[in-house]
């Protein structure tokens, strides 16, 4: 069931999603070859926990850290590790979801790591123009299904691929809430976006194929064929005549 949120619950979610957004300002410069993932989850932790929040994906299902942090072939659910050092060319991405006042806010970012090459830099530019080539179709009475379509024809374009079995969500109270927003669709089908709706649009790219598997540790799901992969997410609310993006600063 969509929860159509009231005016109050917008201003606790965009709350949330600024606690997100400013622990992506403060940990972008700490993204740098010989640093660990597990220092980038421990730092996180501490910005997220200073805004009186709580970083929501520690303990949820089981998962033991506070961020995801998936690194090249990884598209998500990467655990963070001492052993795990970024190097030169890496890219990773750090998902996090903030909770605060009882309302999550949630966002990815993928991070290029030193001295990276043109292959990295695209993947990382992919990734953020499907997401908004897909939210500049948001506002009310526009089909789910042409959001969808946008992220997989943009990496198309580029010879990229998407996730098949991840999507994007609603947000409120939970971390996942209906809808669920696919990286693919069909124009014209699904259900109507409406206002008051509050949603994670979450483009998860492939620079190959996007056949995955999962890891022993039943939470890292990375490329089968190695290639790298993307992601990039915001929280954004549906409102009159469009949407706004509540995971970024002003």
């Amino acid at each position: 069931m969509v929860i159509i949120k009231s005016p109050r619950e917008i201003a606790l979610i965009k709350e949330a999603s600024r606690v997100v957004a400013k622990a992506f300002e403060r940990i972008a410069p700490l993204v740098q070859p010989g640093v660990s993932t597990a220092y980038l989850n421990e730092m996180i932790d501490k910005f997220v926990r200073e805004e009186d929040a709580f970083p929501a994906e520690l303990g949820y299902y089981g998962y033991p850290a506070s961020v995801c942090a998936s690194v090249n072939e990884v598209i998500l659910h990467g655990i963070p590790s001492e052993k795990q050092i970024l190097r030169d060319g890496d890219i990773i991405t750090l998902d996090l979801v903030a909770r605060k006042n009882g309302y999550c806010g949630d966002a990815a970012r993928t991070y290029l790591v030193g001295i990276c090459g043109e292959r990295q830099k695209r993947m990382v530019s992919i990734a953020e123009e499907c997401f908004y080539n897909a939210v500049s179709l948001v506002k009310p009475g526009v089909f789910l299904g042409d959001v969808c379509h946008a992220i997989e024809a943009t990496a198309a374009k580029y010879g990229c691929t998407v996730a098949r079995d991840y999507t994007g969500h609603g947000i409120g109270r939970e971390m996942h809430e209906d809808p669920y927003i696919p990286c693919y669709g069909n124009p014209g089908q699904g259900m109507r976006l409406k206002e008051g709706m509050t949603i994670c649009i979450e483009p998860m790219i492939f620079e190959k194929k996007n056949a995955v598997r999962v890891l022993k540790d039943g939470w890292t799901v990375l490329a089968k064929d190695g290639g790298l992969t993307a992601h990039y997410e915001n929280t954004l609310v549906v409102t009159k005549d469009g949407y706004e993006i509540l995971t970024k600063l002003d």
